[in-house]
């Protein structure tokens, strides 16, 4: 029994620049409206950042705290121990590689758990780690780093507040934390440090476009009474309050 012959017939079909041009158009349309989308959160962040709120608080020079920022991230410092607080007891001096009662000040700040943990500098920056962290799927961390000694200066700011107030920030601060079913503030396991007197712990809530390092810290400002911005994601609208 034979088989019957197949005849093959090679088809080309002519390109369709008619459906080429319509997703061209669409990839312009979306990368234009990306684009703007992106220059108005620029602008909306400088412009609320130029906004003051508690423009001239009404301060008792009780307690000196400071605005640290590394010309990207901002940091609130405070006593190490003091009347009101003792930081030592929630975290221990031994949680880091060689702060001991020589070291005054306490400088804490909040950000992204991977950003903090595996970004030491942006050339290690990975592209997942961006945009969990743009997005807020991500999960936060404190970085709190003891010092012997601050200097003042334009990344530098020091304020004095009442007794009252201060507590306001601690309160702040503390809520900040995640604690476990004792009240402790919870460490994170890593060998990680950036200095001989830090370490890091975890954090309530997730960093996102709309919360940053320096969202937290303006809002801490907030808390206790202080200058601030309405809102901002940059430190130099927090530090130009201060100049």
């Amino acid at each position: 029994m034979g088989y019957p012959l197949t005849k093959f017939v090679l088809t080309i079909k002519p390109f369709n620049f008619q459906m080429s041009k319509r997703l061209l158009k669409y990839a312009v349309r979306f990368t234009l409206i990306f684009i703007s989308l992106i220059g108005f959160y620029f602008l909306l962040a400088f412009c609320f950042s130029r906004i003051t709120i508690n423009a001239h608080p009404k301060n008792k020079a009780e307690v000196a705290i400071y605005i640290l920022s590394n010309g990207i991230h901002t940091d609130i410092v405070m006593p190490a121990a003091n009347k009101d607080f003792i930081w030592t007891d929630k975290i221990p001096y031994s949680n880091t590689l060689e702060a001991d009662g020589t070291y005054h000040y306490l400088a804490v700040g909040w950000g992204d758990r991977k950003f903090y943990l595996e970004t030491p500098a942006f050339s290690d920056l990975k592209l997942t780690t961006a945009l969990k962290a743009i997005t807020g799927l991500s999960t936060s961390a404190i970085h709190a780093t003891y010092y012997q000694y601050l200097r003042e200066d334009e990344n530098c700011k020091k304020v004095m507040i009442s007794h009252d107030q201060y507590q306001q920030l601690i309160q702040y601060i503390t809520n900040s934390f995640q604690v476990d079913s004792s009240g402790h503030f919870i460490k994170v396991n890593t060998n990680i440090h950036y200095d001989k007197g830090d370490a890091f712990y975890e954090a309530k809530g997730s960093y996102s476009i709309f919360k940053t390092c320096n969202t937290w810290t303006n809002a801490a400002l907030k808390s206790c009474g202080q200058r601030s911005c309405l809102w901002t994601i940059f430190d130099t609208g927090i530090l130009e309050k201060y100049n």
